[in-house]
C-alpha cells in the first residue's frame, strides 16, 4: 500500500521549487491517489503535469499498481487550508459559521487565528428618507468557520 508520507516525500521538492502547497492528499482503496495542489499565484495544467510526473516516475507500477489524479482545487469547493484564505484576499467569499449567521463579503485580512470580512448593507437612518449604505467589518475565528467558498460573479 502506498502511503501519504511516500507521496508527500516525492512531491516535497516540487512544492518548494514552485512555491506550492498541498490542499488535499488522499489515498483510497486500490492505491487511488488524489492530490490537490495550489499556490498563491495559481496553478496551471503544466504545474499539475509536473507534479504527476514527480509521483509517476518515482513509483514502480510493477511493484504496486496505482491510479493518480493531480488537480487544483475548484472554484466551487470550500477552502480547506489557511493558505487558500491568504490566496483569496480581496475576493468576495461566503462564510458559513458553526454558530451564527452566514456572512457574505470581501475577505480583507487573514492571520493565524481569524479572518476579517468586509460587507455592506442598507439601513434606514432616523430622520432620513433614503436608506444609507453601511459598511461593516466582521472578525471570524477559524474555529467558528464551518465552510468558506468563493462567490463567483460574472459582472
Amino acid at each position: 500500500m502506498i502511503t501519504k508520507q511516500q507521496v508527500q516525500n516525492l512531491i516535497q521538492d516540487k512544492l518548494e521549487e514552485n512555491d506550492c502547497f498541498v490542499v488535499e492528499l488522499e489515498i483510497r482503496d486500490g492505491n487511488a491517489i488524489s492530490l490537490e495542489i495550489d499556490s498563491l499565484k495559481g496553478i496551471t495544467v503544466q504545474d499539475c503535469m509536473s507534479f504527476s510526473r514527480a509521483v509517476e516516475h518515482n513509483l514502480d507500477r510493477e511493484v504496486e499498481d496505482f491510479e493518480l489524479q493531480v488537480s487544483s482545487p475548484g472554484l466551487d469547493k470550500p477552502f480547506r487550508v489557511k493558505k487558500q484564505y491568504q490566496k483569496n484576499i480581496g475576493r468576495k467569499v461566503k462564510v458559513v459559521p458553526v454558530e451564527g449567521i452566514v456572512v457574505k463579503g470581501e475577505l480583507i485580512e487573514v492571520n493565524e487565528k481569524d479572518i476579517v470580512i468586509e460587507f455592506s448593507y442598507k439601513e434606514r437612518i432616523e430622520g432620513r428618507k433614503k436608506k444609507q449604505t453601511i459598511t461593516k467589518q466582521e472578525k471570524i475565528n477559524f474555529n467558528n468557520i464551518k465552510e468558506t467558498t468563493i462567490i463567483i460573479s460574472f459582472k
